[in-house]
């Protein structure tokens, strides 16, 4: 990619799991036939397990009726990986990303996404990497200042997740970034079916707290630089004014960043 592709951001705010999955069908689909540019929507999700292809049911470490009753929906969807959560306090971001020509590598893109949360972390002054046998961000509970790798932290603890899906080299799915998540949540699963080690937060590792909003903020510019595009402005959007991938010209505001759909 090049700085003189387009990129679209949008900020959804805090909604439920089901209706951006559909949306992101929706983009991914319209990407396809070029009638959207590329886009990347950032949410925050109401509390949501999410079974990937790879997903085993003992990893579900309760029943649908309990997680029912406690208001947590349960989603299959058609990403890669295994069973992940999504709560309040979490940045997800689903880049709609035609692949063509120069990054058809779906290795390259992981760890492309991956690069991205590593400077949101290190922007939260969490030092963090990777594990090779795992997909995703880790740091270390004893030192979020210090990421010395697997093999020497005292306590590796997950902090960014991933799973994608690509069709015809167009991506949907993409991480979630634990800012202030309710960790214990994570109990109700093995996420991402690794036993070995825990879940971590920024909030967690660092004490301090961030909105989801602000967090969408700081991951744009970074995910524009590692992709190859001149950053954006990020839009207020709803799933309604996307939909069919076109926005509306009615101008959304927030709070925190007053923009105009268009």
């Amino acid at each position: 990619m090049t700085s003189k592709r387009e990129l679209r951001a949008f900020w959804l705010g805090r909604t439920a799991y089901e209706p951006v999955h559909a949306l992101q069908h929706e983009l991914q689909e319209a990407r396809k036939a070029g009638k959207i540019p590329d886009t990347v929507l950032f949410v925050e999700h109401e509390p949501t397990i999410t079974l990937g292809r790879g997903a085993t049911v003992d990893h579900l470490l309760t029943s649908e009726a309990a997680l029912a009753e406690a208001g947590i929906a349960l989603v299959s969807t058609g990403r890669g990986g295994d069973v992940t959560l999504h709560a309040p306090g979490q940045l997800v971001c689903y880049p709609i990303l035609d692949l063509h020509p120069d990054r058809m590598d779906v290795r390259r893109y992981v760890k492309d996404l991956n690069r991205v949360m590593l400077a949101l972390a290190q922007s939260y002054g969490i030092d963090s990497g990777v594990i090779e046998k795992y997909i995703g961000l880790w740091a270390d509970q004893s030192d979020p200042s210090h990421w010395p790798g697997v093999e020497s932290a005292s306590t590796p603890v997950k902090i960014g997740a991933i799973g994608v899906r690509i069709s015809r080299w167009v991506t949907m799915h993409g991480f979630a970034f634990n800012l202030s998540t309710d960790l214990s949540l994570f109990r109700l699963i093995v996420p991402c079916g690794i036993q070995e080690f825990g879940v971590g937060s920024v909030a967690s590792l660092t004490g301090a707290t961030a909105s989801v909003e602000s967090a969408a903020q700081r991951a744009l510019p970074m995910l524009a630089q590692v992709f190859g595009y001149e950053t954006p402005e990020l839009r207020v959007a709803t799933i309604s004014t996307l939909a069919n991938g076109v926005p509306s010209e009615a101008p959304i505001t927030s709070p925190e960043n007053p923009a105009r759909v268009s």
